[in-house]
């Protein structure tokens, strides 16, 4: 059964600190526009209070998110316990992007671990947080976090390639939505 809170409780905080992956859901106001829905890993988010998240964005090969709520602010992260008592959880709210050259970057960015990838924060504003039972989801065992993209970006080298890769992949959706990033590097 669905339940309704009024932010996001110290338990709630826990249950999402407690989970390995999160998921994001975007879509753009076109009803042809493709609907976004992207898994998160690593320890890429914080709880800033109980309305507001932020997430670290990796460097990838596409950048919906950040089109998406560009366009229209619309945002939806998701967690399920695949350990445990079942449970999801969903907030909903309005997403911004934070770059990199932006004024509270530095601050937001040392909250994080240092990833060779970082390409963004996602910041949400929530403006609706819901629970549900999670009785279909199944039990999984957590083995640990995929080291690839580290391993990527390290044999690349970051200055050897990041901003050109983000040129050509990240500057707008695949509905050609321009993105911030986009519109930071010249190419929007």
């Amino acid at each position: 059964m669905a339940k309704v809170h009024n932010s996001i409780t110290p338990e709630l905080q826990q249950f999402i600190r407690d989970q390995h992956l999160f998921f994001v859901a975007t879509a753009p106001l076109s009803a042809e526009g493709h609907v976004n829905l992207s898994p998160k890993g690593h320890d890429c988010l914080r709880v800033l209070s109980d309305h507001q998240v932020a997430y670290l964005d990796m460097t990838g090969s596409g950048n919906e998110t950040s089109a998406h709520i560009r366009e229209n602010g619309r945002i939806t992260l998701i967690w399920c316990a695949f350990e445990g008592p079942p449970s999801i959880l969903r907030l909903y709210g309005q997403g911004r992007t934070v770059l990199p050259a932006d004024p509270e970057w530095d601050g937001l960015i040392a909250q994080f671990p240092t990833f060779n990838s970082s390409r963004q924060i996602i910041m949400v504003e929530v403006e609706r947080v819901q629970t549900s039972c999670g009785y279909a989801v199944p039990l999984y065992d957590y083995q640990g976090e995929r080291d690839v993209l580290d391993r990527y970006w390290d044999a690349k080298g970051v200055d050897g390639g990041l901003e050109a890769y983000q040129r050509e992949k990240n500057t707008q959706s695949i509905d050609c939505l321009p993105t911030p990033l986009g519109e930071r590097l010249g190419a929007g």
